[in-house]
């Protein structure tokens, strides 16, 4: 098992660890609901070191993403992030990712723990015309600093003008005392708020600065329970449950980044997919009766009939009710239908809603 740079920390501080993409991750400090809350009123600090950060560069860098990435990276001006997906060749997804344009030759692919390897393997395949490919992963520390207060909380560290930076735009600068930081406006939990990158050795420095700066604030660690309640009610997929190499981006409701405009990995048979119909859809639902929905529950229709599965599922602490998104037959996908969820062989009602649950 692997330790981020901050593990010691997080065991200090009295954190649940548990194993989590073959990393020891604190799962949660105070409990969910209270953490989740921080987040959504306040502000809180997620350790996500555990991710992967590629660097690719050269004349060709540009012209390798395009081809392995479903989104349009041509469209990225320096400082700009976009989020888009490697297609498999089979109509899967071989991951969910975020695009870094540092400059015309420079990107960063910031790909999720469990597919680190996986993802490295699958881009050098395709690299044929000498794009020089680094695995930063290992050295390089990532706090995510999430909610309504993230900017004022964190505004005494730089001098970048945090309040005016745009969603999905970066910027590298002195943070903490320390140069080259990457600070990022992105996140997964739908509060606003800043994601930072930096090497290993000033993660402590920097976590430390990060809850001076932040106390008058009420600044408070988050373990990953509560990053999965934020980020469903926003109905971000997650891979691995949302999302993997048998799910298509169109099933998946990410056309928005799946763009025709250009040739990558099996776009002509998604084309075809989208001009066809996709037979299922990933739906988001509220439970109407009680119940709470868990990955791979079964959706059944009303006479008790399988018509799909539950993907993630949970009780929102934010909207005090049940909620969960999951693949269902087309017929059931429309906003509104009326839907069951198997859960211990009783037929739980629910309806399809259009996420994101929380507004």
């Amino acid at each position: 098992m692997k330790n981020t740079a901050l593990s010691p920390v997080h065991i200090q501080l009295g954190a649940k660890m548990v194993p989590f993409a073959g990393y020891n991750m604190p799962v949660q400090y105070a409990g969910v609901n209270v953490e989740h809350d921080t987040v959504r009123k306040g502000v809180g600090v997620f350790d996500v070191s555990h991710m992967g950060e590629f660097i690719l560069k050269g004349e060709n860098a540009l012209d390798l993403i395009q081809r392995v990435t479903s989104n349009d990276a041509a469209k990225l001006y320096d400082g700009k992030v976009q989020y888009s997906c490697l297609p498999n060749e089979d109509g899967g997804i071989v991951d969910d990712l975020l695009v870094y344009r540092i400059d015309e030759k420079t990107y960063m692919l910031v790909v999720n723990a469990s597919n680190i390897e996986k993802d490295w393997n699958w881009i050098s395949k395709f690299n044929t015309n000498g794009v020089e490919m680094k695995d930063i992963s290992d050295r390089t520390s990532l706090l995510a600093v999430q909610g309504p207060k993230a900017a004022d909380a964190l505004q005494s560290l730089t001098d970048i003008d945090l309040g005016s930076m745009e969603y999905y735009t970066f910027t590298k600068g002195k943070f903490a005392g320390i140069d080259n930081v990457v600070v990022s406006a992105t996140g997964y939990t739908g509060a606003g708020g800043f994601e930072l990158y930096f090497d290993n050795e000033h993660a402590d420095h920097i976590w430390n600065e990060v809850f001076k700066a932040g106390e008058p604030f009420g600044i408070k660690p988050i373990g990953l329970a509560a990053r999965d309640t934020l980020r469903l009610e926003m109905g971000f997929c997650l891979y691995g449950n949302d999302i993997d190499d048998t799910t298509s981006p169109l099933e998946a409701g990410l056309g928005w980044v799946t763009k025709f405009t250009k040739e990558f990995t099996n776009s002509e048979a998604l084309q075809q997919q989208k001009q066809a119909g996709v037979g299922r859809k990933l739906i988001g639902f509220e439970m109407i009766d009680r119940g709470i929905p868990r990955h791979d529950y079964a959706i059944v229709d009303a006479d008790g009939n399988n018509i799909g599965k539950v993907t993630s599922g949970t009780q929102s602490p934010s909207l005090q009710k049940a909620i969960g998104l999951g693949y269902v037959e087309t017929a059931f996908a429309k906003e509104g239908t009326e839907i069951y969820i198997s859960i211990r062989d009783n037929k739980v009602k629910a309806k399809v809603v259009k996420p994101p649950f929380y507004k």
